[in-house]
C-alpha cells in the first residue's frame, strides 16, 4: 500500500504536552525526545493541514474518570496547569488552535469536522500505548483511512509501543502502521 499524499491528508500530532514528555512525570514518555524531530518534520511536510491535540483534566468525576484521577491524583490539576501546555518545541506546530479533549482518544466529532468524513489522517505523537491507539480505533471505526507514524510516536515502554503497534496492525486497510521516511515520501 502506498503512502498517503499529504496534500489531502491530514497530521494530527497526539498530545505533545508537558505531562507526557517530562522526564520526572509519573506519565512521561522515555522515548519522546527521539520522537519530536520526526513529528516536526511530518509537521513542516503537512504545513496548515495539522491539528495538535491537548488532553486535559476536565472529565466528569461523577463517571469512570474519578477513580482515575484517584488513581493518578497528580494529574489532577486545573486545566492551566503548566503540565498540561504544549512542550515548547510544539508550540509552533500547526497555525490551528490545540484541540483540548478530556478524553484519551482524540477522534471525535471536533476533529471530524475539522478533517472530514472518511478523511486520511496520519497519527502521531503520545503516547502509543493510549492515546494514540484510542484514537486510531475510533476513526477507524469511524470511516477514516488512519496511517501510523511508528517511529514518530512515543510508548510508555518500548514494550507497550511494539505491543500497541501489533494491536493497530490488526486492522488493514483502515489502519496502516508506517513510519516517518514513508510518510514523507508520499509528499
Amino acid at each position: 500500500m502506498s503512502a498517503p499524499s499529504t496534500s489531502d491528508t491530514w497530521l494530527v500530532v497526539i498530545d505533545p504536552q508537558a505531562i507526557f514528555a517530562a522526564p520526572d512525570s509519573a506519565w512521561g514518555s522515555p522515548f519522546f525526545a527521539e520522537a519530536m524531530p520526526r513529528i516536526r518534520a511530518l509537521a513542516e511536510a503537512f504545513g496548515s493541514r495539522v491539528l495538535v491535540t491537548r488532553w486535559m483534566p476536565t472529565a466528569d468525576r461523577t463517571t469512570s474518570w474519578g477513580a482515575y484521577f484517584a488513581a493518578w491524583p497528580f494529574a489532577d490539576q486545573p486545566p492551566s496547569d503548566p503540565l498540561f501546555a504544549l512542550v515548547p518545541e510544539a508550540a509552533d506546530l500547526s497555525s490551528h488552535p490545540s484541540l483540548d479533549l478530556p478524553t484519551f482518544g482524540k477522534w471525535g466529532p471536533e476533529l471530524e469536522a475539522v478533517v472530514g468524513r472518511g478523511a486520511h489522517v496520519v497519527l502521531a505523537g503520545v503516547s502509543t500505548d493510549c492515546c494514540v491507539i484510542s484514537t486510531a480505533l475510533a476513526a477507524a471505526d469511524a470511516g477514516a483511512h488512519v496511517t501510523i507514524a511508528a517511529d514518530a510516536c512515543a510508548g510508555s515502554t518500548a514494550e507497550n509501543h511494539a505491543a500497541a503497534l501489533q494491536v493497530m496492525g490488526l486492522y488493514p486497510p483502515q489502519i496502516t502502521v508506517s513510519d516517518t521516511a514513508a510518510v514523507l515520501a508520499g509528499h
